[in-house]
């Protein structure tokens, strides 16, 4: 058995790799503070080079820091995929600072997804030849990556798999299905008129919304487990007017490519109940489905490195909501999600990784990099 394969998990390897959690943590990095983002970047890239021997291209869209290594001549087989922007603002760290306490690591973003990338980055410095593999960290996840969905997509590209360092699911599970997800306004055009003294002459945009949040609530499918829930809304302007104009937000999450389609069809279908009411409908889907089928065979080859490796065995799962690793499968990449750490509660007080699965997970990442590495026909390293 090659012992490169097995680097992360020996017990010499943990230190350092919770250090540069926890120094990845220490710099916090919310989405919408691109002076954060950007120390961050520097933090990453610090801890990156170091322990890959190289220096990555730091790549500016709109003011958002994204770092990508690429290792070797040749095309990319395998990218590695993560983020190092967080939900959690500035002070963060003043209620939740960054430690480890009876095995168990906090601090905010540690779980979602900081581990993950240091994972990343221990993993590939453990093959002997990291050629083939990009590392891609983007800047902007969280806010739903208007930036880098792009730089992801052209990556992914002609990959063998892309490999996504987002935190596990429950129990470590990884995800291998994530739903596709839509967004829509709907934009109400009402007239107003003076509520009490002639109400007639007006259209009531709060009434139009009422009969368009029942019918795009009846898109719904549970058999699909098709969701589409009006979210936002607001109309009116004084309590003694009738609302000219009104809004709705519309978030839909669906599991098939042929399910966002219909949905999609639906909602563009809608038309205004009262007479003299205006409606336009804007936005659609922005992240395409994991689907189970893009999935299995490389949650399969990782089930069986995890048995080799002496692991727990792999379980998997499917989850609500989506990653970057939806815009790679979008473009037909076969993608593995939830590959980074084991622990939960992510965006909230009780974020916080289990230390003791770290080393075993990095090295299931390592050894699944070695085995989509390997060319055609070669013996298994391991």
């Amino acid at each position: 058995m090659d012992h490169s394969v097995l680097f992360a998990q020996t017990p010499a390897a943990l230190p350092d790799i919770l250090a540069d959690i926890e120094r990845l943590v220490s710099c916090e990095s919310p989405s919408n503070d691109l002076a954060a983002v950007a120390r961050s970047a520097d933090v990453v890239a610090e801890l990156g080079t170091a322990q890959l021997g190289a220096v990555p291209e730091q790549i500016v869209f709109d003011g958002v820091r994204h770092l990508r290594w690429r290792f070797g001549p040749g095309p990319t087989c395998v990218l590695l995929l993560g983020h190092h922007d967080t939900v959690w603002p500035i002070g963060s760290l003043t209620a939740h600072p960054v430690g480890v306490t009876d095995g168990v690591l906090r601090g905010p973003g540690c779980f979602d997804m900081k581990a993950g990338l240091v994972m990343a980055m221990h993993a590939a410095a453990a093959l002997p030849d990291p050629s083939g593999v990009t590392l891609l960290i983007t800047g902007d996840e969280e806010a739903g990556s208007p930036t880098s969905r792009e730089l992801i997509e052209t990556e992914a590209s002609g990959c063998t798999a892309a490999l996504v360092l987002a935190a596990s699911a429950d129990g470590g599970a990884l995800k291998t299905e994530r739903k596709g997800v839509s967004r829509y306004e709907v934009h109400i055009q009402g007239r107003a008129a003076h509520a009490g003294l002639e109400p007639w002459r007006g259209v009531n945009a709060d009434v139009e919304l009422a009969h368009q949040i029942l019918a795009v609530q009846a898109l719904a499918d549970p058999a699909q487990q098709t969701s589409v829930v009006p979210t936002a809304m607001s109309a009116g302007t004084t309590a003694n007017t009738v609302p000219a104009q009104g809004r709705l937000s519309v978030d839909a999450r669906v599991r098939s490519v042929t399910e966002q389609v219909r949905l999609d069809t639906a909602i563009r279908a809608l038309r205004p109940v009262l007479p003299g009411a205006g409606l336009e409908i804007t936005g659609g889907p922005n992240h395409p489905p994991l689907e189970a089928r893009s999935s299995a065979d490389l949650f399969d080859r990782a089930a069986r490195l995890a048995a080799r490796l002496g692991l727990a065995p792999l379980t998997s799962t499917a989850v609500g909501g989506a990653s970057d690793g939806n815009f790679t499968v979008g473009i037909g990449t076969p993608t593995l999600d939830g590959l980074g750490a084991v622990g939960g509660g992510a965006h909230s007080d009780d974020e916080h990784v289990f230390v003791g699965e770290l080393p075993g997970r990095t090295a299931l990442l390592t050894a699944l990099l070695s085995d989509l590495l390997r060319p055609a026909g070669a013996p298994l390293p391991y």
